[in-house]
Parts: structure tokens; sequence; C-alpha cells
């Protein structure tokens, strides 16, 4: 017998939901027919269906006739619901909110639907993470998580509907908020700390009661890798302050959000000076490397995102972390949660995801790579974006008929209202957990740089570079070469863009004055995405961008280091984003003028398109 879409269970009971599991894996092919005639039978006279299919349902139908689209394709659809139309159009369930991605359009986040009903698969997906750890970590019942979760800005649209990104709207629902008491939802943060606005006073009050219960905290995490060092960063700043409120039992004036400041001022309770004192003894040492299992000696391991454009802070992780693991759980979108990590104890590098095939239906268009761009990690760029003219793309295939080393696009079919849709992720398919396929997560389609959650792409790159150079040209100079990469040695980290410069008359001797080149920095990052501004003037999660001056030559330099490595020279061009260390330090050994943005970029909630 089938389980069930969402079936219900004990998130307590580790050896029910281990069978849960064995039955959806086991049973991939059949869940995923159920799921796929389920959407297609509910929603076959929405406006978007039925102008392909007429009404009907038929599944075989539905992968002649149904176009496989992107997000521009479907943007109307999703605009005239914001925009007051019904939910229709494209769901027959109603559409409650609008979920915004950090991938972008036009310089704007996408958006997604979602449902009430999407909220409880959520809930389910999150429940199932708990027996997975549970059979790779015992004793995780002995305590409780020290996670740093926080909520985003969101919009009402012009109907009033709301706008914001997927956890800001799991974390405000009533399933996270009224969640059963299970091992893995006990956190040292009180729901206020993780619902306050104001991600300075969020953190603190965090960190904070993360600190006072540290005797129970038996694991630590944040979403992603990039935002649990900020946290350390944070500590690092704060920690005389933090010490200072736990010694005298009070908090800190400027905590002036109400919740959340009575809620931090119950687990404080009392002075505790002892505590204060171990905590800074901790801090008096010259190095922070292992910080986090000293001040939380009984941690088990560290979770947070570390797959994608996060694996360039694993090296820093292991600083930090005194050994302790490192644990990718799940995979998850804005679209769609996806899989999770059925081996949760294994090296970042090697994370793979288990498709769970009760969550959407699921196909994959085969990707090409030439120049074997995928098997080398040791190139000039090491980012394997491919371009449109360096990926062939055939008819898809679906989760049953995927092959063993081959790489795929993702492409979804939801129950909120997306059919056929790329996600733009790249997989790798690296074994099977029964019949359902396991996958590495490769990276983004097309995206170059990214810190956060920003995902900065070529064209994006190329049009605030674009912008920025117009303020030399009048100043006789002219931007011959560049080149970027996302700089994570310190924290935040920030986008280093390399410029190459000439003079109209050819002039070896290039002096610039350091206002017109901040200017500069600061126009690019002003025109790049609300994302990226958002992540500068509003999270602190991305630094100030820089911009090096190379000298001339430089670039041939870079291209015959990249001739050296095997590229041919009649095909090579410029990368747009460098990760091989050596090909920066030949950049960084050539630089002659740096320079950073003085100010951040003007962001505020994006504007609706109106009709």
């Amino acid at each position: 017998m089938l389980p069930r879409m969402i079936p219900s269970f004990n998130p307590n009971d580790s050896e029910c939901g281990m069978k849960l599991l064995e039955d959806l894996t086991t049973n991939a092919y059949e869940v995923q027919q159920q799921v796929l005639e389920e959407i297609l039978s509910k929603n076959a006279q929405t406006e978007y269906l039925k102008g392909f299919l007429n009404g009907h349902h038929d599944k075989i139908d539905f992968k002649k006739k149904v176009p496989v689209v992107n997000y521009e394709d479907v943007k109307p659809y999703i605009e005239r619901i914001a925009n007051g139309e019904p939910s229709e159009i494209i769901s027959a369930q109603k559409i409650t909110e609008l979920l915004t991605s950090s991938g972008t359009s036009g310089g704007q986040p996408k958006m997604m639907p979602s449902t009430v009903e999407d909220l409880d698969r959520k809930t389910f997906f999150y429940n199932l993470l708990v027996p997975v750890m549970n059979k790779y970590v015992d004793g995780l019942d002995q305590g409780k998580g020290m996670y740093l979760l926080f909520i985003k800005p969101e919009i009402s649209t012009p109907s009033g509907m709301v706008a914001r990104p997927v956890l800001t709207s799991y974390y405000k629902s009533s399933n996270f908020r009224n969640r059963p008491f299970n091992r893995f939802n006990i956190y040292t943060s009180p729901d206020a700390t993780i619902l306050c606005s104001d991600s300075k006073q969020s953190m603190y009050c965090q960190l904070l009661c993360g600190l006072v219960q540290r005797d129970e905290v038996l694991r630590v995490g944040a979403v992603f890798a990039s935002a649990f060092l900020r946290a350390i960063k944070f500590l690092e700043d704060h920690w005389e302050e933090l010490c200072s409120n736990i010694g005298s039992g009070l908090v800190s004036d400027w905590i002036t959000d109400s919740s959340c400041r009575n809620a931090v001022s119950l687990v404080l309770s009392k002075p505790n000076p002892d505590l204060a004192d171990l905590i800074r003894h901790e801090f008096s040492n010259k190095s922070l490397e292992g910080i986090v299992k000293r001040l939380w000696p009984r941690t088990k391991y560290i979770e947070v995102i570390v797959t994608g454009s996060m694996a360039q802070y694993i090296p820093t992780l292991e600083f930090y972390s005194g050994g302790l693991p490192l644990i990718s759980t799940m995979y998850a979108s804005s679209e769609c949660y996806f899989g999770i990590n059925f081996n949760p104890l294994s090296k970042p590098h090697d994370v793979a995801y288990t498709l769970l095939p009760n969550m959407a239906y699921f196909e994959f268009l085969p990707v090409e790579k030439r120049h074997e761009e995928v098997a080398s990690r040791e190139g000039v760029s090491g980012q394997e974006c491919p371009k449109a003219d360096e990926e062939e793309t055939l008819e898809t295939v679906d989760l049953m008929d995927v092959k063993l080393g081959h790489y795929y696009e993702l492409v979804v079919t939801t129950f909120t209202g997306l059919y056929r849709y790329r996600v733009g992720d790249i997989l790798m398919v690296t074994g099977f957990h029964n019949k359902a396929p396991q996958f590495r997560f490769m990276h983004r389609r097309n995206v170059v740089l990214s810190i956060d959650t920003d995902k900065t792409n070529e064209e994006d790159l190329l049009n605030a570079v674009t912008q920025a150079k117009l303020l030399l040209e009048p100043l006789g100079f002219l931007l011959i070469e560049y080149t970027s990469y996302a700089d994570t040695s310190s924290i935040p980290g920030h986008y280093v863009l390399f410029w190459e410069l000439k003079t109209k008359e050819n002039n070896d001797m290039i002096e610039l004055e350091t206002s017109i080149m901040e200017q500069c920095c600061s126009t690019v990052e002003q025109s790049l995405d609300s994302v990226y501004r958002r992540c500068r003037r509003k999270d602190n999660s991305i630094g100030p961008l820089e911009i090096r001056i190379v000298k001339q030559g430089t670039f041939d330099a870079l291209m015959d280091f990249s001739v050296s490595q095997g590229s041919s020279v009649n095909q090579y061009k410029t990368p747009r984003c460098i990760q091989s260390e050596e090909a920066i330090r030949i950049l960084d050994s050539r630089v002659v003028g740096r320079f950073f943005s003085k100010s951040t970029p003007l962001w505020e909630p994006f504007r609706m398109e109106t009709k």
C-alpha cells in the first residue's frame, strides 16, 4: 500500500519515521505517478493547464503538450494573482501567500505560489529529519539545539497578499509556533527572538540565550554556513557585553523589542558571574580556533548548508568548529522542498540528497558539459557555470530514469501551481537509496558570485560593471578586462572585482582618484539586484564591494596560466568569476590599487508591477 501524500507520523517514533522513508524510496516510481495524477486531476480546470490540455489530465499528454518553462514564462500568471485575480489561474487550491526566492528576475526576487497545505508538507519534511539524525547521533533528546534562525522583510502585494521569503513564512506560521514537542524543535532561542525583525537585536538575544544555556546545547547551527559564521563574528565583537549581561542577569538597554526583551529576561533569570568569567576566559585566548566546541562543549555537530556556493566556507567553519562534524541535512528552495541527506555524517564535499518522491513531480533535463568543465575542479574559473552555447538540453527524463554520474537540471511540477518549472539547479546523480536516486548539488545555472542568499549571474555582473565604467570614460580611462571572485577570508565576505585599465593616450602611468574609484564601487553595488542590496544594507551579511586595479598585461598572464593548465588558446575566454587560488594569486600579485564602496546601496522591499 502506497503512503499518503502527506503521511502522519509521530516524529519521536524513529522506527516509524525510518519505515516511512523506506516505503517512499522503495515505491518511488509508484509515488511519483500518484503525485502527478493528483496534481493534474485537481488542477485540470485551471487557466494555465486548460490552455494546454483542454481540461483533460492525461499524464502522457502532460509530457507532450505542457512546455518546460522558466520563471519569465509563469511570471505574468503569478503577478495577476498578486494583483488580485483568483488562484484558479494556476491552482485549484487557494494561493495564500507568495514566497520570494533569492533568485532574481529583472533585478527583483522571483515569487513562488504557496498554499496552507504546503506548510503541512514542509512540516512533514522537517519531521522526517528527526529519525535520520537519531539513526546516526545518539542522545539528541537529552538537550537543546542552538539554532540561529532569522526572519526577513516582507511586503503586501496590491491585492493585500503577503510576499516573503520561504523561511520567514514558515517561522511565522502556526505550524512552527505551535509545533508539537519533539527532540528536534527544542531550541535555546525563544520564538520571540527568532521573530524579531531587528536582525541585530535578534542575533544578540539568540546568542545570549545560547550562552546562558550552554550546558544543555547538543547541536548548533543556522540555515546557511554564511549565517553561522556571521554569528561567530558577532560573538567576537560583542562577547564582553554578553558576559556583562550574563554576569548581572540583566539585558542591555539597547534591546528595545519588548517581546524579545521579556523572553530573554526569563532565560537569564539571575546573575551568573561564574559563566561570565568562563566565557571571558575562552575569548582571552589569542586564537578563536575551536571556539564553538569550547563554548558549547556538549555539542555533537554543526548543522548548516555547506553545499553549492556555501562550500567556500568549509575551511573557516572547520577552523572554528573544534573538529565537530559539519552536517547538511536537507535540500530545499522557495519552489519546493526536495530531499534529505540520508548519510548526514558524510564529509561536506560528499553530501548527497535523496529526493522524496511525494514532495513534487520531478523531471530532469540532461546537461552535457563540454571541455569536461565539471570533471575538473582545478580550472581557472572553477565555477562550471554553463552558458547557453555550452550546454545541450534534451528531453526530460523522469526521477527513475536518471543515470549514475550524469548531470541534470531539476524540473518540478508542484502541488502549488508550478508546472514543469526549471528550478535552475544543476545536480549530479551519485547513487540510489532503494529505488530513489541520490543527487549532489553542483551549482546554480549561470550564477557566478554568491556570498549569502545573493545569486549574481554573469549578465547582472556585466550590467553593473558597464554602469560603473561610464564614470571613468570621461576621464580618459578604458576598462580593458575584468573578472571577480567571492572573498570569504573575512566575515562577512564581499565581492572583489579585478579591473585592468588603460588610458586613451596609451600612457602606462595610471593615476586614479580615490573618490572616483569608490564611486565606481558604489555604482556596481547599486546596479546589482535587490537581494544583494538587501544583504548589504538590511542584513549586513555582505561586506563592501572592492575593486582591485591590476597592472597592464595582467589578464595576458591569466590567459598564459590557463593555457598552461590545458586550455586552448583559440577557445580561451576570460572567466568572469575566478575560484582557482593560484589564479587569484596571479591577479593579486599585480594589484596596484584597492578601493572599497564607502556607502551602502539603496534598498527597499521590491515594488509590484501593476497592469
